[in-house]
């Protein structure tokens, strides 16, 4: 099935994960945790860090092989901070309120994951736009998620859009972070029918139980084609 496969032959909790490798080429399974040094993963957030816990989980179960030496949150009110404390991994706060510029804020971002030696920086809803500064501290080792089926419904609002479209399959995109939003190579996807009594909230709802599942994946993949 491809993502233009019809909605009739889903069932609401069904999703269609597609990697950029053909099938059979990478399977996690064939990893060896042992025999590598773990990702030190630096996470960006600005909400309530769901995606940040099920990668910590992932980690925490041993199917991802990483682990997270920090989280940085620009908005004082995001709950990351608090599953962050209770999971007992380092916030730092960094309000984009206090730069002047978005580069400004970039550089501190830069510097406080460097000073934790980050391989991999992970978006998992991070709510502003990155600048070069960033992506050239960490060339094609920045990734984020993305509540589309990229390169279909870019930018704010995706699950709106593809509800307002009429789309039938909607889903989730992890994907190499460049300058333009949205646009960078596609690492991984997950699909999810449309259903016709959909709202945004419950569309979104099941978009996010695919989110968590492929972002630890789609790390470990990553991790294996920009070493």
């Amino acid at each position: 099935m491809t993502a233009s496969t019809s909605s009739q032959y889903l069932s609401p909790t069904t999703a269609l994960v597609s990697p950029t490798l053909a099938a059979g080429e990478y399977s996690p399974l064939k990893q060896s945790p042992l025999k590598q040094p773990p990702l030190i993963l630096g996470v960006m957030a600005s909400g309530s860090g769901s995606n940040f816990e099920a990668i910590a989980k992932a980690i925490e179960e041993g199917t991802l092989n990483a682990r997270i030496a920090v989280v940085i949150y620009n908005n004082p009110q995001a709950k990351v901070a608090e599953r962050a404390q209770r999971l007992g991994i380092p916030a730092k706060l960094l309000d984009h309120r206090q730069f002047d510029s978005r580069e400004a804020l970039d550089d501190a971002i830069a510097a406080h994951f460097k000073s934790y030696k980050i391989d991999w920086v992970i978006m998992a809803g991070w709510m502003r736009r990155v600048t070069q500064r960033l992506l050239s501290a960490f060339p094609n080792h920045i990734l984020n998620i993305h509540p589309s089926l990229l390169p279909s419904f870019p930018g704010i609002r995706s699950v709106e859009q593809a509800l307002s479209a009429g789309v039938k399959i909607a889903g989730c995109s992890v994907h190499i972070v460049e300058l333009i939003v949205d646009s960078g190579p596609i690492v991984m996807q997950a699909a999810v029918p449309v259903l016709p009594e959909d709202s945004v909230e419950t569309l979104q709802a099941r978009i996010q139980v695919q989110e968590h599942r492929i972002f630890p994946q789609a790390i470990a993949l990553a991790a294996s084609l920009y070493s």
